[in-house]
C-alpha cells in the first residue's frame, strides 16, 4: 500500500516542505521504497511507495 499527503497555503518552500517530510514519516509503514516530494506556490505534495509490481526504479512516482 502506498500513501500520499499534500499541504497548501501560505507558507515558503521550506515550510511546506518540512510539514511534508513530518507528514510522510508518519506514512513510512505505508511506502517503505521509496518518497518523493513535489512544490510549487504555496502547494506541497509527497509520497511513499511500496513497490509491489515493478521493483525497479522505472515505477518511481513523480
Amino acid at each position: 500500500m502506498c500513501g500520499i499527503t499534500g499541504i497548501f497555503g501560505n507558507l515558503r518552500k521550506d515550510e511546506l516542505e518540512a510539514s511534508v517530510h513530518k507528514m510522510l514519516s508518519v506514512l513510512t509503514h505505508r511506502g517503505p521504497d521509496d518518497s518523493g516530494i513535489w512544490t510549487d506556490n504555496g502547494i506541497a505534495f509527497g509520497h511513499r511507495r511500496l513497490s509491489i509490481m515493478d521493483l525497479s526504479s522505472a515505477g518511481h512516482q513523480p
